[in-house]
């Protein structure tokens, strides 16, 4: 391979942890980046009273029996000609230090909240963390199909527990029971919630403007209404999307969805794969590794013990 061809295989590598407190749908979403990478062909569910499919992710006995993630996944796949790695990373307090050492290896995060529930106390100290190194974050506000908090409550929340200057980049049209899909604000086009199974991947149907009658039709009158208001007001609140700004950490876009359902979730990662970056250089104690450097390096930043999967590096 020659230096050109080595160094459009680096600009091409997407690696991002996914953070959260326990139970927000990190690893649902995980998987079901994996779904639309193919890296899987189903979704399995963490291990409860009914279901007693692990998830994919989740390889250790103690996480299938507790239901959590406690050790980093690294999880790979490719997504329209980009090589994605995701590091799923466990949620509770107690391996917090696992996920601590994985964020000195991400370039990028996506971050979970639970539309009910809000910003938790984990989530809470893992931004900082990702605040203190610049890490540029995307926010997954997860589980819109259930009854949760309003858009710009919870926006206004995540701004002041977390201390981030977020953007919506997609918006919710309803929510739980009347949630009727996800307007998606870069695009301009809406993507219908079906409530179907979480396997059906949905698509999407183009807006000219937020004028045009076909939204009308789509979501009908009063929903359609409600969402113009929501837009006028996101536009005139909430700052434009600068990437150079979320690169550096100061700006974040904010995605609405369902995990379980595998809705919003297209977005989510049409977006990531858009605007997130490419492999970063990398502070070692004697200099700064470029990523595109023609000598072998990695990052290691997990050993399993007494396991076949003993290295975790990227």
């Amino acid at each position: 391979m020659n230096k050109k061809q080595f160094e459009k295989e680096v600009a091409r590598r997407r690696t991002f942890g996914i953070i959260s407190h326990p139970d927000a749908g990190k690893t649902t979403l995980t998987e079901k980046l994996l779904l639309y990478g193919g890296a899987i062909q189903e979704a399995g569910a963490v291990k409860n009273n009914k279901i007693k499919k692990g998830a994919t992710s989740d390889f250790m006995e103690i996480e299938r029996q507790r239901g959590i993630s406690v050790a980093t996944s690294v999880l790979a796949f490719e997504y329209k000609n980009i090589k994605i790695n995701i590091l799923d990373t466990p949620g509770h307090k107690d391996f917090a230090e696992d996920t601590f050492r994985t964020l000195t290896a991400v370039d990028s995060v996506i971050v979970v909240i639970d539309v009910a529930k809000g910003v938790e106390e984990q989530t809470v100290k893992l931004v900082e963390v990702c605040r203190m190194r610049n890490i540029p974050m995307i926010v997954f506000i997860n589980k819109m199909d259930r009854e949760g908090k309003d858009a710009f409550d919870l926006m206004d929340e995540i701004e002041q527990k977390l201390g981030l200057r977020v953007t919506p980049l997609s918006f919710p049209i309803g929510m739980g029971y009347d949630l009727k899909g996800i307007y998606n604000i870069h695009k301009q086009n809406i993507n219908l919630f079906t409530g179907a199974s979480s396997k059906d991947i949905h698509s999407t149907t183009a807006i000219e403007n937020l004028d045009d009658k076909l939204l009308d039709q789509l979501v009908g009158d009063k929903a359609a209404r409600i969402l113009r208001d929501e837009l006028e007001l996101v536009t005139g609140i909430y700052p434009e999307f600068d990437r150079q700004e979320y690169l550096a950490g100061d700006l974040q876009p904010v995605f609405f969805g369902s995990a379980l359902h595998n809705f919003g979730v297209k977005e989510l990662l049409d977006g990531f794969i858009e605007i997130a970056p490419a492999p970063r250089p990398k502070k070692a104690e004697e200099r700064l590794v470029q990523p595109n450097e023609s000598d072998f390096s990695g990052f290691v930043f997990k050993i399993h013990a007494n396991m076949d999967l003993s290295i975790g590096i990227v």
